[in-house]
């Protein structure tokens, strides 16, 4: 059930490397290997709590490119298959 999201290859250049694209991309594979660690280990406690750090900031770093430039944000949605924020 391993996806391969990198976005790198195709968005990012190398001066792009601490876009917000390319941040987006790390975290949400770090949220994967997470989710899948925490299926097999289901009381790691340490990893649930970082797993909320790490979703908390991807949260927050689409809020910001929603903000800033939505057309990048709706790109970067449909390419790593995640569900937009919650609009108010």
């Amino acid at each position: 059930m391993i996806k391969n999201l990198s976005i790198r290859s195709s968005l990012v250049t190398k001066e792009q490397k601490g876009s917000v694209e390319s941040q987006v991309d790390s975290l949400t594979s770090r949220i994967i290997t997470l989710t899948q660690h925490l299926q097999l280990h289901r009381r790691d406690y340490s990893s649930q709590r970082g797993l909320r750090k790490i979703v908390g900031k991807r949260k927050r770093l689409l809020a910001y490119l929603f903000k800033k430039d939505i057309l990048r944000y709706n790109d970067l949605i449909s390419q790593l298959d995640i569900r937009g924020l919650k609009t108010r």
